[in-house]
């Protein structure tokens, strides 16, 4: 039953595009005790049918950018072999260590977006009075 929630989140956070494989590594990881390099690798499983919706869906509304898109794919699958050479070298610890790392940037990165975004908003309300 956990395995469906995981799923139907990870999908709903997919689907908003923010990243819903983020959350999917830490719920196996954190929740399931699955290991790290598993909860990675696994979580390109998934990656798969949740991207080929959401390009179905995006191409249908007319927002997609096919060539940025076809170039950044392209790149991505030489990003992609790269990435899974290194994390198999890479010792359970460290890698569990480095995607930490990761999180707490993107953490302090949307953080910072949102106090900008508000700054930015009562900046702007305060300028119409």
């Amino acid at each position: 039953m956990i395995e469906v929630l995981t799923g139907i989140i990870s999908g709903i956070v997919s689907g908003l595009g923010m990243g819903g494989g983020t959350i999917l590594i830490l719920i196996f990881t954190i929740f399931l005790n699955i290991e790290q390099h598993i909860a990675q690798a696994t979580n390109l499983i998934f990656f798969i049918p949740t991207a080929i919706i959401a390009i179905y869906i995006n191409k249908k509304q007319k927002l997609l950018d096919m060539k940025t898109g076809m170039i950044i794919g392209i790149s991505g699958i030489f990003g992609a072999i790269i990435g899974s050479i290194i994390s198999n070298k890479l010792e359970y610890q460290n890698l569990k260590r480095y995607f930490g790392i990761f999180l707490v940037i993107i953490t302090i990165h949307e953080i910072y977006s949102y106090i900008k975004l508000y700054i930015s908003k009562k900046t702007r309300n305060n300028n119409i009075k």
